[in-house]
């Protein structure tokens, strides 16, 4: 997990996001007549995106649809007074920028070097029109979208500290167990700041609570941003309040 340099208390000030120039998006082919693709294959254009760059601001134009191929992004909200809340991290398949008004809800942006799929939202419109099963599909994207809203407002009113990191850990282990991966060796590039903005927490408290868990042997900090799970029981039932 890679550490922090400043101590502040969550959420944090945002920092203005990095913007996405040309030069630091590069452009990369991507086939389009390959047997029984994904009809949104044929609209997409590829681009590996820099660390901390935003690939869309909240507030921008919501002119394009996306679908994260490698790595990991954090979306983000501005609250009034200037302060990030971060509302989830993206991994490879998620797509994300979907927008039902004409500007994007939140800010998106690499957390490591991540490859994107970016797609015009008047394609996307006209390709569901030909391919009804895709607009079903995307359907399902939203709705896991207000689950997944719905989980984390739970996760930042009613648990405590030990509760919110095991929950952050065990969602991080069930996805990858979906992906074929082992489930108890986790890869945590996100900044002890970014965990932070995203429990509502500080960072002295993520510090403290991860040290506690390392401590009773139930995680173990590896070299590399990642965490083995010592007793996935453990963490699992820790994050129920168990």
């Amino acid at each position: 997990m890679a550490p922090s340099a400043a101590m502040h208390a969550a959420p944090t000030l945002a920092r203005p996001p990095m913007p996405f120039p040309a030069a630091m998006a590069r452009v990369l082919p991507f086939p389009s007549s390959r047997p029984e693709a994904d009809p949104l294959d044929a609209i997409a254009t590829t681009s590996v995106v820099d660390r901390d760059i935003a690939i869309f601001h909240q507030g921008g134009s919501a002119d394009a649809l996306f679908r994260l191929v490698d790595g990991v992004v954090r979306i983000h909200k501005l609250l009034p007074d200037g302060r990030r809340q971060i509302v989830g991290f993206l991994q490879a398949g998620d797509f994300f920028g979907l927008a039902f008004g004409d500007t994007y809800l939140y800010t998106a942006e690499a957390v490591t070097v991540a490859t994107v799929r970016r797609m015009s939202r008047s394609r996307v419109d006209a390709v569901m029109d030909e391919h009804p099963a895709l607009r079903q599909r995307l359907l399902v994207v939203t709705a896991e979208e207000l689950i997944a809203a719905q989980d984390q407002m739970l996760l930042l009113g009613r648990k405590n500290a030990v509760e919110k990191i095991c929950s952050f850990l065990t969602m991080l282990s069930r996805r990858r167990a979906r992906q074929g991966k082992d489930p108890a060796r986790l890869h945590v590039p996100m900044s002890r700041a970014d965990i932070a903005d995203y429990l509502g927490l500080t960072i002295e408290t993520v510090s403290r609570t991860i040290t506690k868990l390392k401590t009773a042997g139930t995680i173990r900090l590896l070299d590399g941003n990642k965490i083995a799970l010592c007793d996935p029981e453990t963490v699992a039932s820790l994050a129920e309040g168990a």
